[in-house]
């Protein structure tokens, strides 16, 4: 593990394998550097690139400075592409991606960007989760209730099924490193806040991100048809985007690693092309 600092004083850890282009990979909700998927990942594109994993704030062994802003995690973001050595392609998973677009809508030299599944509502016909959750998932953290938390997320705000938590229940560790990140549930409802409009993307949204982008989303099996929708939307808006649909990389079903690495393997090794736009 090493650490580097943001900007605001608050240490961010992280993991680095492999050799090559430097590749910063962001979790998602409930995700960290050490999670088995993302461990994994890391291990299949370490052949090609020079792979960072982190812990977003808050979570694992980052700091946590109160209070949490996005712009705080767009620095966090901006020192470990410092750490890189200046420039990065970076991958963002669901709330991850969002956060990945903001940081290159902000300017940080990100090379290539690949976004994962981004949790926007842009079909006013596509469930929505609650307006509220923020407040009530920061109700429910204050009040030391983690648990519901966690379950209130995935079953109202997320749309899983009400059995799905008792399931997580029985299997050996993973709630517990679900409830050990709780806290941080209100930083990624901020990070979404206002993508979830159930409205299509205005004109002109990310205009500024230029960069060669990929927006990646499973199959119809896999993938709920908001994400789906909110994926090719994302793609569109991107002046240089292209979207890409492929069986394992739908992640409300099991994330498949090879899946995800082959896919940005190929995007990222492809030659410089012109805007299809």
């Amino acid at each position: 593990m090493k650490t580097v600092i943001s900007a605001d004083g608050t240490p961010i850890a992280y993991d680095r394998a492999g050799s090559g282009d430097p590749l910063i990979l962001v979790g998602g909700m409930f995700s960290y550097r050490r999670f088995p998927a993302q461990v994994k990942l890391a291990e299949l594109l370490a052949p090609r690139f020079t792979v960072y994993g982190y812990d977003r704030r808050g979570r694992g062994d980052s700091g946590d400075t109160a209070p949490y802003a996005v712009d705080r995690e767009i620095e966090d973001l901006a020192a470990l592409i410092d750490v890189a050595g200046g420039y990065a392609h970076v991958w963002g998973l669901s709330s991850g991606g969002i956060l990945a677009l903001q940081a290159a809508a902000a300017g940080l030299p990100i090379r290539r960007l690949a976004i994962q599944e981004p949790p926007l509502v842009v079909n006013p016909a596509d469930r929505r989760p609650p307006a509220d959750m923020r407040q009530r998932v920061s109700e429910l953290i204050d009040a030391g209730q983690r648990g519901e938390a966690v379950r209130y997320v995935m079953v109202d705000g997320m749309g899983a099924p009400s059995f799905v938590p008792g399931l997580l229940h029985l299997m050996p560790g993973v709630w517990k490193r679900l409830t050990a990140v709780a806290h941080t549930l209100p930083y990624d409802a901020q990070l979404v806040d206002g993508f979830q409009s159930g409205h299509p993307l205005p004109s002109g949204q990310w205009a500024e991100v230029t960069v060669p982008a990929v927006v990646m989303c499973g199959t119809e099996k896999e993938t709920p048809p908001g994400l789906r929708h909110a994926a090719a939307a994302v793609a569109a808006a991107l002046p240089d985007g292209k979207l890409v649909e492929r069986r394992g990389l739908g992640h409300s079903k099991k994330l498949t690693p090879n899946a995800i690495a082959a896919a940005l393997t190929e995007f990222l090794t492809e030659p410089t092309r012109q805007s299809h736009r």
